[in-house]
């Protein structure tokens, strides 16, 4: 037995953080949790991926197509 977490809306399963896959015609056993279903919930590293996108499209400065190689183990004296 799997059992996989999703919302239902219209007719159809939604998984949520996976991919079901599922072979031939079986039997299932549907469990109607009764609490409402918020938007998609947004994972902490997604959240800041995001917020790095909205400040780079948010700034002013050029972006420039390829970066200076750093290297952050080496040690440099100031």
């Amino acid at each position: 037995m799997e059992a996989y977490e999703g919302y239902y809306e219209d007719g159809r399963f939604y998984p949520v953080g996976q991919t079901i896959t599922i072979k031939g015609r079986r039997r299932v056993r549907m469990t109607l949790v009764e609490e409402p279903v918020t938007e998609h919930q947004e994972t902490a590293q997604a959240a800041a991926w995001r917020e790095f996108f909205e400040a780079i499209n948010a700034s002013n400065e050029e972006v420039p197509e390829t970066f200076e190689r750093v290297n952050f183990a080496q040690e440099i004296a100031l």
